[in-house]
């Protein structure tokens, strides 16, 4: 039974519901007459602790923190073209919390970049904002973490990667037009 454990007290997990958290302790506690050994996982922004059985981490969905190369691969998400699908709202949100709670930060860049507005774009309604914010929050809270970085500044890197994909509206060049007349 001296098998290894995922993290060590200092090390930042990810939590698929709850995202990024650090943790503080591990501790054994007696829980129905049973000896149970547990991570102790405070979320600071939530002021939350929990307590997740060690035994049980990985199939609750606990996990390390993405390597470089996982974050690398979401933050070029952003890059691509949304892809929205013409379903109905309360289908493609269920879709999106799912993405969220999964905690793979590749499905979170994937909402993020889908629910995305731009200027000139039309407004999001009040549940699509609310699901874009909750998925930007738990990937800026990563990028920080794997950046070493404050959230603050993962979060204007993500929206800087969001706007500078964005293509620009089509306006019309005057020069190529006078030189197109000519031709014909």
């Amino acid at each position: 039974m001296a098998k290894e454990l995922m993290c060590s007290p200092g090390d930042f997990v990810v939590y698929p519901t709850h995202g990024v958290g650090k943790v503080v302790n591990i501790e054994t506690q007696e829980i129905a007459g049973t000896k149970l050994k547990l991570f102790v996982i405070s979320f600071d922004r939530d002021r939350m602790t929990l307590r997740v059985p060690t035994t049980k981490a990985e199939a609750s969905g606990l996990r390390k923190l993405s390597s470089r190369k996982i974050m690398d691969t979401a933050l070029t998400t952003l890059k691509g073209r949304a892809r929205v699908k013409r379903t109905m709202w309360s289908r493609r949100a269920q879709e999106y919390e799912a993405k969220i709670n999964s905690g793979d930060p590749v499905a979170i860049a994937e909402v993020v970049r889908d629910l995305h507005r731009n200027t000139g774009q039309p407004d999001q309604s009040f549940s699509e904002r609310q699901i874009y914010e909750a998925a930007l929050d738990r990937l800026a809270c990563e990028v920080a973490a794997v950046d070493k970085t404050e959230k603050e500044v993962a979060t204007a890197k993500v929206e800087d990667l969001l706007t500078a994909s964005a293509p620009p509206p089509p306006a019309p060049e005057p020069e190529a037009e006078a030189e197109a007349a000519p031709a014909a």
